[in-house]
């Protein structure tokens, strides 16, 4: 006597859960594809004090995403970005996989495939900081080209 598969299928989905495509790829994302994704941010990204601008313009450009952040993160981290998706009417979610901790701080996401190419954004910096130090390096090209001058 052979089993219905419908039934043996429905009883494993019952016991186990349904099951998950890429279990991999959905704990580094959290929870959620990569190729549903439209920007990311890295843990350490997530923790600097001001929000990055980049996803705040996401937020207001990407209607019908949903935020996503790595509930692994103290509260006092992510509350600002809560804060912003909240003025952007935007769904946010707190993912917390007790199996895996995702590099990953926050992302923001469709429920459908748009495969963007590239979803990192680089570190903030300081432009302030990068104008004076180009600055300084041009100056002390300038003296050291006047030094040689009476050196010789």
């Amino acid at each position: 006597m052979s089993s219905n598969p419908n039934l043996d299928d429905y009883m494993q989905k019952g016991m186990y859960g349904a099951k998950e495509t890429k279990p991999e790829e959905r704990r580094k994302f959290l929870g959620t594809l990569r190729e549903r994704v439209v920007i990311a941010l890295n843990q350490s990204q997530v923790i600097e004090p001001s929000p990055y601008k980049e996803i705040l313009d996401a937020m207001k450009k990407n209607t019908g995403a949903k935020l996503y952040l790595n509930g692994h993160l103290d509260y006092s981290y992510l509350s600002k970005y809560i804060k912003e998706a909240n003025q952007a009417k935007m769904e946010y979610t707190i993912v917390t996989n007790k199996e895996a901790d995702s590099e990953i701080g926050l992302l923001i996401a469709y429920d459908h495939a748009i495969n963007k190419e590239d979803i990192y954004i680089g570190e903030q910096t300081n432009d302030t900081v990068e104008e004076e130090s180009s600055q300084d390096s041009q100056k002390k090209g300038l003296f050291t080209t006047i030094g040689k001058w009476f050196s010789k």
